[in-house]
């Protein structure tokens, strides 16, 4: 999964599967991010919010996901298409926290 923030708003790019499944299921979410650079030099945040999937800007979200991670690895990182001929599927949320 991955995220991005835009100005207040915290959008999370994923492929359809159990993540979606549960976040459609209960969207209550809580995201931790963490950035380590030395095993005493990290910081982290945690947001408890509400995710909901996008509907409409879905291009403008593709666009700014892709502009920090252009091969969307790891959460995609081959094509595949099943017996019934679906292939991957992507899902987008914005995370509405808290406050």
């Amino acid at each position: 999964m991955h995220y991005y923030l835009e100005n207040s708003d915290i959008y999370l790019f994923t492929t359809e599967g159990m993540k979606t499944h549960e976040l459609d299921a209960n969207p209550e979410i809580c995201l931790q991010v963490e950035e380590i650079r030395e095993p005493l030099h990290w910081r982290s945040v945690i947001v408890n919010g509400r995710a909901s999937r996008l509907q409409e800007d879905i291009d403008r979200a593709m666009h700014s996901i892709k502009e920090r991670n252009p091969t969307l690895s790891p959460a995609i990182n081959r094509t595949w298409i099943d017996a019934q001929g679906r292939s991957e599927a992507i899902a987008i949320y914005r995370i509405d926290a808290v406050k």
